[in-house]
């Protein structure tokens, strides 16, 4: 079964009803639920002038092990719909396995599907499942293509869950660029569903079906390049919230709520990175008008892809660290090395080995021992001699004197107080322990001397208190260990009221519960600044700045008006 879940290219359309998540598992590479005969993925929805023309020609009555050119034996059907079906088979010349579509030669989208499958073929290009072999012969059309059984749809994947970040921004820019390749040179796919990208072992993205999918199923356009990026928009979003972004399910996945419109992937889901989200948004263009406040739509993949690469690279999480296993004795025995003895079979004594004598035991040794000791003993009286003389000398000076060199906190040698060091901050990280970060790529913001950049916060229905979770906040590396005194932060909004405190953790990412971490100091405010100043000084390397309560704020560019706050400037010293 894991064969047949990413080889055949996608092939079936859906006659309107849509299976579970379950029966999307268990599809075909091609799209198709051979539980129930259904296509897995549903239609594609007709849009950008796509129409799509039926054939009412049966498909060829063809059973398992028939042979095509006497090379390709036919080994599984996985469809058999609107005139044509697809096949599991066998190339016994290079003993790999293929993929074949196979159709009557009077079928009325046999030419369209022979003129598609040869103008794929000589694209090339290896980011496309390749067309190896399109024939007429025996009443027959057939085209022959890759099958890939290390590679995994991307129906698959989201059926699981939402993909990270980086594998949707890999899934993006890889899809993008290849299409923009197809279109330039003239060629369109029309049938960019999930079950036709697939991932492989390595992490690279397929598209397969290029032209000959649509040809299948008589699917046009008048124009294909933008049904083509809007494709690839709603994979994206689909990546990115596990939901499809139109009103019907489709594909295993949910539709957005009726009535509501297209909405913004970070309003479905919390925690969505929002360059991609955007991006999922100006490619999900409706008549020119795009949900992007700021940028303008991408109607071609060329346009997309250029906005892929214009977005700062989203680097791949870091690898969890895996403590090795504690060392474990084993049962060696020397002459045997711990395998059991067969019944019957004696085994060989190895003889005693007499212990190694004492260490320094000779003449030699006595002689050593007794001149280190000497040594020892010296050393001890000189150091002894030194420590007096210095105390009597500082004895001395504070009987002429008549000071003390005792210091109060906070005071140099002098008795002037000491002015507060800055500590310079060298990197943060927000703290989400229920994994649900508020706006992660804006940390930077907050300690990049200029007031008017911030990381802001979601907006809430329920305040000042946050109740939805624990709190909010962030976590900022000073780079070594520090005296912590105080601290001053600058904030977006004012009004009653803002709760704040300042803990010393042990990790950039730590694991613990904010209860276990210490505190360093805290405070309520209603205005847009506030200063912090510790009773004692902590020592620490990592500073968490933890929101517990948000004022009021009105609606802006990001969110509409609820319980929010944001950190401006953020600025340490000890």
């Amino acid at each position: 079964m894991a064969e047949r879940s990413t080889a055949a290219v996608d092939v079936a359309d859906n006659d309107g009803d849509e299976p579970s998540a379950a029966q999307a598992a268990r599809a075909t590479s091609d799209g198709v639920d051979t539980q129930n005969g259904r296509a897995a993925d549903g239609p594609m929805p007709e849009k950008d002038g796509e129409r799509k023309h039926t054939a009412s020609t049966a498909a060829p009555e063809l059973h398992s092990g028939h042979k095509l050119a006497r090379r390709y034996r036919l080994e599984e059907c996985v469809t058999r719909v609107d005139g044509f079906s697809s096949w599991r088979a066998m190339d016994e010349k290079l003993r790999r396995a293929v993929g074949v579509h196979l159709m009557p030669a009077d079928h009325s989208r046999a030419r369209s599907v022979l003129a598609a499958a040869r103008s794929s073929a000589l694209l090339g290009d290896p980011r496309f499942v390749q067309v190896l072999d399109a024939v007429e012969e025996n009443d027959l059309v057939y085209v022959v293509h890759e099958w890939l059984p290390d590679a995994t749809e991307l129906t698959a994947l989201l059926a699981v869950g939402p993909l990270e970040a980086h594998e949707a921004y890999q899934l993006v820019s890889q899809v993008s660029q290849a299409m923009a390749a197809a279109h330039r040179e003239g060629l369109a796919h029309l049938r960019l569903t999930p079950s036709a990208i697939l991932r492989t072992s390595t992490g690279q993205w397929r598209i397969r079906g290029l032209a000959v999918n649509a040809a299948l199923r008589g699917i046009t356009s008048e124009t294909p390049q933008r049904a083509d990026t809007e494709a690839i928009g709603a994979l994206l979003y689909a990546a990115l919230t596990q939901r499809w972004p139109y009103e019907s399910d489709a594909y295993g996945l949910a539709g957005l709520p009726k009535g509501v419109g297209l909405i913004a992937p970070d309003q479905v889901r919390a925690g969505v990175h929002r360059g991609l989200g955007e991006l999922a948004m100006r490619a999900l263009a409706n008549d020119g008008a795009t949900a992007s406040r700021q940028e303008p739509a991408c109607t071609t993949p060329e346009e997309l892809s250029k906005a892929v690469a214009a977005m700062p690279r989203i680097r791949p999480p870091e690898p969890a660290f895996t403590a090795p296993p504690e060392y474990q004795h084993t049962t060696y025995q020397q002459g045997s090395y711990g395998r059991t003895t067969p019944p019957g079979v004696t085994t060989v004594q190895s003889l005693p080995v007499a212990p190694p004598p004492p260490p320094l035991q000779s003449r030699t040794g006595r002689a050593l021992k007794w001149g280190v000791a000497a040594l020892l003993i010296a050393a001890l009286g000189l150091g002894s001699w030194q420590l007096a003389d210095t105390l009597l000398e500082r004895g001395t000076q504070k009987g002429n004197s008549g000071t003390s060199n005792n210091t109060k906190p906070g005071t140099d040698d002098n008795g002037e107080k000491k002015e507060p060091i800055p500590l310079p901050v060298t990197g943060a990280l927000e703290y989400a322990p229920d994994g649900k970060p508020q706006n992660a790529e804006d940390v930077a913001k907050t300690y990049d001397e200029d007031p008017a950049s911030y990381w802001r916060t979601k907006s809430y229905i329920d305040g000042p208190e946050v109740k939805i979770k624990d709190g909010l906040g962030i976590v900022y590396d000073l780079g070594s260990e520090q005296e912590v005194s105080a601290a001053s932060i600058g904030l977006k909004y004012g009004g009653p009221h803002t709760t704040l405190t300042l803990y010393a953790t042990d990790a950039k990412s730590p694991k613990g519960s904010v209860d276990s971490m210490v505190k360093i100091a805290g405070t309520t405010t209603s205005e847009t600044s506030l200063q912090l100043n510790a009773e004692k000084p902590v020592k620490t390397r990592y500073v968490l700045v933890w929101i517990t309560a948000m004022p009021q704020a009105p609606a802006d560019d990001f969110s509409g008006s609820g319980y929010k706050q944001a950190i401006t400037d953020v600025k340490f010293s000890g």
